[in-house]
């Protein structure tokens, strides 16, 4: 089995407010392999998108460890830990508002390439862009064109072409189809698909939408409020669900055949405060489940079966 390219020990992430620390990310463990997709799906403001940027570099840990093929990065320095990053990229959620509206589609797949210094002959530069361009499914034609006169997808196919600008290992997909039709997700998700195929990658794709997290990831895991509840394969968490969170998580899907809609469990109450939390699942409060046993104490999570991990007093 192959090493995993990215993997994290107790990754912590809190940031300093003026109530105390609001705990973003706390205490995630995960491991991703080469050709893997790890899906990460949880409701708005569970930490899906901190996650991913404090593993780019672009916020500090606050504690933990992660490592990038079987090296920790914090200890690098210098070119060592500059290329690691090189090879660690992400596509962003909004296609617009992660480009630069003052350079042409040619400037701002051009730039990592300069920035990073990794060509400096101006006709190199042209012909690297021109095979990115054509890799993702943009004509020649827009070469010349600026963001404003692209449309959603063009623009996200912009965004891949920009990751790919490095040759990375390794691409955070922070919810890259949500603001794109469903045709064009679907275009997104298979040009996806292709260049992992093709290149090998290892993704974390985070979603709200399960369904797209079923058709694009080998591995989910479920997060509410900065703690991981279930890890699991793709077939075994939409066959069964375990943790209480998950079952209501998806059991939102819409079934599209008639008469077969599944009874949708409603969660009573409010996520939360995610500042200073008090020790325990921070689930408790809105489960029907919830005994003294889920208070008072972290409910670590463990491997209940292979391949599953969960974090719930039901089978701990």
């Amino acid at each position: 089995m192959a090493a995993p390219i990215i993997e994290t020990k107790g990754l912590k992430k809190y940031f300093d407010v003026r109530a105390g620390k609001l705990h973003a990310v706390d205490d995630v463990s995960l491991s991703i392999n080469p050709m893997q997709t790890l899906g990460v799906v949880g409701e708005s403001g569970c930490g899906k998108s901190t996650l991913g940027r404090v593993l780019l570099g672009l916020l500090p840990a606050t504690d933990g460890e992660i490592l990038y093929s079987g090296e920790t990065i914090f200890e690098k320095n210098g070119k060592k830990k500059d290329k690691m990053y090189d090879e660690m990229q992400m596509i962003f959620q909004d296609p617009f508002s992660c480009l630069d509206p003052r350079l042409s589609i040619r400037d701002l797949i051009a730039q990592p390439i300069i920035v990073r210094k990794k060509m400096s002959d101006k006709e190199q530069i042209r012909l690297k862009v021109l095979e990115l361009m054509d890799k993702v499914g943009l004509s020649e034609r827009y070469i010349n064109t600026y963001p404003h006169e692209l449309d959603g997808g063009r623009r996200q196919r912009v965004g891949i072409a920009r990751a790919l600008a490095l040759d990375p290992k390794f691409i955070v997909c922070d919810e890259p189809v949500s603001a794109l039709d469903v045709s064009i997700q679907a275009q997104i998700l298979n040009l996806l698909m292709d260049l992992q195929e093709e290149k090998g990658l290892a993704y974390m794709f985070i979603t709200h939408n399960l369904c797209v997290v079923r058709h694009i990831s080998s591995d989910i895991m479920v997060m509410y409020m900065g703690k991981v509840v279930e890890y699991a394969s793709k077939e075994k968490l939409f066959e069964k669900q375990y943790h209480p969170y998950s079952q209501a998580l998806l059991s939102a899907i819409p079934v599209a055949e008639l008469g077969g809609r599944k009874d949708r469990i409603v969660l009573p109450g409010e996520v939360s405060n995610p500042i200073n939390p008090k020790p325990g699942c921070r689930f408790a409060p809105r489960c029907k489940y919830a005994t003294e046993k889920c208070i008072g104490q972290d409910i670590p999570l463990v491997e209940i079966e292979e391949g599953r991990k969960v974090a719930c007093t039901l089978y701990t």
